[in-house]
């Protein structure tokens, strides 16, 4: 296996398209908390089969898909079927205490040699070789700009994409994957976002898709949802997943968000969605960043990140993984404190905080992964940090959600600018915009009253 810290050739010393492959990669180590498994282990018998019906949609899409199985992060060596998604986490390795995730694998060996000479195009049809079978169709997803802040600072605007988040990426796969599956429709708990952007795919895909979310949804994210046509179920946050997890049980839908309360686990497509983010800032900078800095609630979008880097080291693209840096605030931080801890994933009391989007009260062991594999870590930041760093990107055009200013930030708050990440060697840094300032708590609650219509008050203003 190439571990993530390897350094193969860097790419401008290779003859071109020369790509060399290990027959058999693992992008996870193996956790040695675990106990190692046998061959005998890598069975499907802990899932029930896939739903027949599905079966022909589902060839259609596998016919550019390079995805072999899942694989637990829990224990890498053990390994399932494709199909079904394992939702609930892996069977095999999750305790009462915490459930581990799991991640798809791909015939690596089979890429195709000019997948990423190819041109840059909306939607993640692209990459498909190197997603799951993208089975829904999509609404040009992706190719979002790379902007230059200042001098090495960059910002991967995930605004730009379709309902103006990051979960596009997200939901392209997990609603493909509820469409292969025969599901009847798509469940999802969420504040904002995520539902926004699973009710878009679902209504995209003809399937319905119900929406669990807490009654202090923004009201502009709340209109949002139900211009899809989604069904909003607004509970108490406590009752969100009890009763999603009923929904998937009694009417059949798919689940695109965790289901699990010990940890965060999610739909196990879904970070697949993420790392091409990664690919693109390679692609855009003709380089590996020195660092990415990652706006972070549960981890699913840092461990894809890290993913995608890892694989482009796997393919032989790039020479190395760049340092990620998980920016959570300092309201929670489950991730920073499973870090600094040493557990797998914790779970932390939420203070006041305006930054929603990634106040989690439970941690992910992805996260975990991809700090520690990048030798990264976990940062936390205050509402008055983001703010000025949302105030920052405004004055350069960008207006993002509060949470989305949570990786520029960490880099203002901890490091000051490019050079002063430990070990940087001066190369470029990415910060990642999630989010519109569209989706903060505060939007389309404020009046402006109107001014006088006097000249007087017009040069007033524009004096100030």
């Amino acid at each position: 296996m190439q571990q993530p810290n390897s350094r193969p050739a860097p790419p401008n010393s290779r003859p071109a398209r020369s790509i060399s492959r290990p027959t058999r990669p693992h992008p996870t180590p193996h956790n040695p908390t675990q106990t190692d498994r046998t061959q005998t282990d890598r069975t499907q018998s802990d899932a029930p089969p896939a739903q027949p019906k599905a079966s022909r949609a589902r060839s259609r899409a596998h016919s550019l898909s390079l995805a072999t199985g899942q694989r637990s992060l829990g224990d890498p060596t053990i390994h399932y079927a494709l199909w079904p998604p394992l939702t609930n986490g892996c069977p095999r390795t999750s305790t009462d205490a915490v459930a581990y995730p799991l991640e798809v694998d791909y015939a690596y060996d089979r890429v195709p040699a000019d997948l990423f000479d190819r041109p840059a195009a909306h939607g993640l049809e692209r990459w498909a070789p190197l997603l799951p079978p993208l089975s829904a169709p999509g609404l040009g997803e992706g190719n979002t700009p790379l902007v230059r802040l200042a001098e090495g600072v960059y910002v991967k605007d995930e605004s730009r994409n379709p309902t103006w988040s990051h979960k596009d990426r997200l939901n392209r796969v997990a609603v493909s994957a509820a469409k292969a599956s025969g599901a009847r429709g798509v469940v999802v708990c969420s504040s904002g976002n995520h539902g926004a952007s699973a009710a878009a795919y679902a209504a995209r895909a003809g399937l319905p898709c119900a929406v669990f979310t807490s009654p202090h949804a923004p009201p502009a994210v709340a209109s949002f949802v139900r211009a899809y046509g989604a069904t909003v179920l607004t509970v108490p946050r406590e009752s969100l997943r009890p009763l999603a997890r009923r929904v998937v049980a009694e009417f059949g839908y798919h689940p695109v968000s965790s289901l699990t309360d010990n940890a965060h686990t999610g739909h196990p497509f879904g970070p697949e969605g993420y790392k091409t983010i990664a690919y693109e800032i390679f692609l855009d900078l003709g380089e590996t960043p020195e660092a990415v800095y990652v706006p972070t609630g549960y981890g699913e979008l840092l461990f894809g990140v890290w993913k995608g880097f890892h694989e482009l080291t796997l393919l032989g693209l790039a020479d190395r993984v760049p340092r990620l840096y998980a920016c959570e605030p300092a309201a929670a931080g489950a991730l920073a404190t499973a870090i600094r801890t040493g557990r797998p994933a914790t779970e932390v009391p939420v203070g006041p905080t305006e930054a929603y989007g990634i106040a989690c009260p439970v941690g992910s062991y992805r996260g975990v992964v991809a700090v520690r594999e990048s030798r990264g870590e976990a940062l936390t930041v205050t509402d008055e940090q983001m703010a000025a760093a949302r105030a920052e990107l405004s004055a350069q055009g960008m207006w993002v959600e509060l949470s989305s200013a949570a990786g520029l930030a960490a880099l203002r708050a901890h490091h000051d600018g490019p050079h002063d990440a430990p070990d940087a060697s001066g190369g470029p840094v990415v910060c990642i915009a999630t989010s519109s300032g569209f989706k903060d708590s505060a939007t389309g609650t404020r009046t402006y009253p109107p001014m006088p219509a006097g000249w007087d008050a017009v040069a007033g203003a524009l004096s100030r």
